[in-house]
């Protein structure tokens, strides 16, 4: 017993020293001047026309390297809240030992909007900018200050010349600014592949905390991160910093990240950060110019769906407009372009051929087990049916269909939003194989696409103006029964809907959801399991073509995509199949 109490009081007596000690880092020679390595330029400017962050002054600071000859685009760090982390000591020994490449540095303090006089306070923009989520402080960066940057002339005539490669570019800061660099290069990967984030701000502050999650369901973007902490850092109203950056960086890691971190027993202080960063800069720029590529993530469905090497191709762009893909049992798919009421197909060879000439703006499409192609508009307030020669039949009328799905036994599902501004409730039409109208459903927000369960017991319907996909049970009548906000999706920080829009399932029962944040692919219980992302970031419907329905095709304004995947789609012109049930 009073060897077990000795073995206790030492063990909590070193515990009471860690949780208690100073965080004591020492710098190296690399953070301070050394005899023979020259100094570069840093030169002080303010931007105060922000339209990003209108009314702000931001004051920044541009480091140019002796080393920078002024023909050659540069390599760029930004550093947030200014210079920090002895940064412009450590470029000059570094890049005069050619351990890191030639780089300008930008170091950008957060914006204040000045009070119209002494009487009233200023307001402080850096939580709003650095621990807000979306790409406004990314903008802000690539439309406003980089661009002012290399406006630049340096006392010599030198122009200052940056590397617009993401590959070329690293992003740091620490506490909100650690926060505000993941997410410019989150946003961005193709502008930003390196982070370096001290102490980062990654808690219950503006959103922070959901990136954990999102990394995991995200398919992996090409990003290098360095990460950095102390077991005595904040742990108060916003969450517990030290546990927020472990949880983000098992993240990083479960997602194929290029991540590594050193942990302390600091608070919250860039000291280590600092004493450590020439070390962080070698790590950083290690084998450049070799590319940042994205790595491999252990989510189960992103391996099970994707193929690797398999990504993205744009089928045709320049459009007016894309919407309501279709596919019929040839797998050729057809979509129309709503600006010029036109349908195009996509033969399975990839060729192209006008298909339709008077499509009314038609935003929804789908093939019926007779092989014609079934199409709403809500401008046109029609169900219009086209031939295989592309000769139209009446179907329905008043009928402000967005999206439709037509089942394999001939009965036609249709949602039917408030236009414009209207805040009514959308309706779900159903209109029989007999011509009979019925409605199905009142009260969703604003339903858009709508598709069948692999079986077709079942009825999805998304509501662009929530984060839900309703479900419903059909009825022997095709009527609806059972009605559940079911699917939770995932929405952007700066939305306040998911715009939840076109959707299609495979044929083992995943639902494919068209959001602003990417195509969300759940199970069958109604979770989000994996993101994709679209090559410009837009996307309004998606289906499934191909010879062998294993292409999904995406229609993103004005282009198309298609990108072949590991899974078949389910066809609501094809007979019902029973999936597999998912694991719970």
């Amino acid at each position: 017993m009073k060897s077990l109490q000795t073995f206790l009081a030492i063990v909590f007596s070193s515990f009471a020293i860690s949780i208690f000690a100073a965080d004591d880092y020492t710098n190296t020679p690399d953070s301070k001047p050394q005899p023979g390595v020259p100094k570069g330029e840093i030169l002080k400017f303010t931007l105060e026309d922000s339209k990003i962050f209108p009314g702000t002054r931001h004051d920044y600071w541009v480091y140019v390297p002796a080393e920078y000859d002024g023909k050659t685009p540069a390599c760029v760090y930004v550093g947030q809240d200014g210079v920090r982390f002895d940064a412009t000591n450590v470029f000059d020994n570094l890049i005069y030992k050619k351990e890191m490449p030639v780089t300008i540095g930008v170091f950008v303090m957060p914006g204040i909007v000045h009070a119209a006089d002494t009487n009233a306070l200023d307001r402080f923009n850096r939580s709003y900018e650095y621990d807000g989520l979306g790409d406004n402080y990314a903008r802000f960066l690539l439309e406003e200050v980089l661009p002012a940057v290399e406006k630049i002339k340096l006392p010599d005539g030198r122009e200052i010349r940056l590397s617009h490669d993401g590959n070329d570019r690293c992003i740091g800061g620490a506490s909100s600014g650690g926060i505000c660099s993941f997410t410019v290069a989150w946003e961005r990967p193709n502008d930003f592949r390196r982070v370096v984030s001290a102490i980062g701000t990654f808690v219950d502050l503006r959103g922070g905390f959901s990136y954990p999650s999102l990394i995991r369901k995200f398919e992996p973007k090409p990003i290098r991160i360095f990460m950095q902490d102390g077991f005595n850092d904040h742990n108060k109203y916003g969450g517990d910093w030290w546990m927020a950056n472990q949880t983000l960086q098992r993240a990083l890691v479960f997602a194929g990240y290029d991540v590594t971190n050193i942990w302390g027993d600091g608070g919250h202080s860039a000291k280590q950060m600092t004493a450590a960063f020439p070390d962080v800069m070698r790590w950083m720029w290690r084998d450049w110019p070799k590319p940042i590529v994205a790595g491999v993530s252990q989510n189960d469905t992103l391996s099970n769906i994707l193929i690797p090497g398999e990504g993205w191709q744009l089928v045709t762009d320049g459009l007016g407009g894309s919407d309501g893909p279709a596919v019929n049992a040839k797998g050729e798919v057809f979509f129309s372009e709503t600006r010029s009421n036109q349908i195009w197909k996509i033969e399975t060879d990839g060729k192209h051929e006008l298909f339709a000439t008077n499509a009314i703006s038609v935003s929804g499409g789908a093939f019926g087990a007779d092989g014609l192609l079934y199409t709403s508009s809500q401008k046109s307030e029609k169900l219009v049916a086209f031939d295989a020669d592309g000769r139209p039949a009446l179907i329905a009328d008043e009928v402000h269909g967005n999206d439709l799905c037509v089942a394999h036994n001939g009965n036609i599902y249709v949602t039917d939003p408030p236009a414009g501004t209207n805040i009514a409730p959308s309706k779900i039409w159903l209109v029989k194989s007999n011509g009979e109208k019925i409605l199905a459903d009142t009260g969703i927000k604003y339903a858009n696409g709508i598709t069948l369960s692999p079986d077709q017991s079942l009825l999805y319907v998304a509501d662009y103006r929530s984060h839900w996909v309703y479900s419903f049970v059909i009825q022997p009548d095709g009527s609806l029964a059972d009605k559940q906000k079911y699917y939770w999706l995932e929405q952007r920080d700066v939305d306040d809907d998911s715009g939840a829009d076109g959707m299609r399932v495979d044929r083992d029962g995943r639902l494919y959801v068209a959001t602003r944040m990417g195509i969300q692919v759940c199970d069958q219980a109604g979770r989000v399991q994996c993101i994709l992302p679209t090559p410009n970031g837009k996307i309004s419907n998606l289906t499934f073509g191909g010879e062998k329905f294993d292409t999904l095709y995406a229609t993103c304004g004005d282009k198309l995509y298609k990108r072949k995947l590991n899974v078949t789609g389910a066809n609501g012109w094809d007979a019902p199949n029973k999936p597999a049930p998912p694991k719970l």
